[in-house]
């Protein structure tokens, strides 16, 4: 099974090259499939990472960034694939 994980993080006005560049530097214990970054309007950073995991595994998950570079707490969604049809 796959496992995605989602972590979107919103920089205060005017740092989210900061918070972009700061999202690049963080390591992760164990290697994803894939890790995936960007970005959208309002200074926001969205990462994915793909695991060959069950659902419930403990993964390595990005940490919070210091509370001076962003507007609100880092939302994390969890998914797993599902086949299709």
């Amino acid at each position: 099974m796959t496992v995605a994980l989602m972590w979107e993080a919103r920089a205060v006005d005017g740092r989210g090259a900061e918070l972009l560049a700061w999202v690049r530097e963080q390591p992760l214990v164990g290697e994803p499939l894939r890790r995936e970054t960007l970005r959208a309007p309002q200074d926001r950073v969205l990462v994915i990472t793909w695991w060959d995991a069950s659902y419930d595994a403990e993964l390595p998950e990005l940490p919070e960034p210091d509370a001076e570079l962003v507007t609100r707490g880092v939302h994390r969604w969890r998914f797993e694939t599902v086949a299709d049809g």
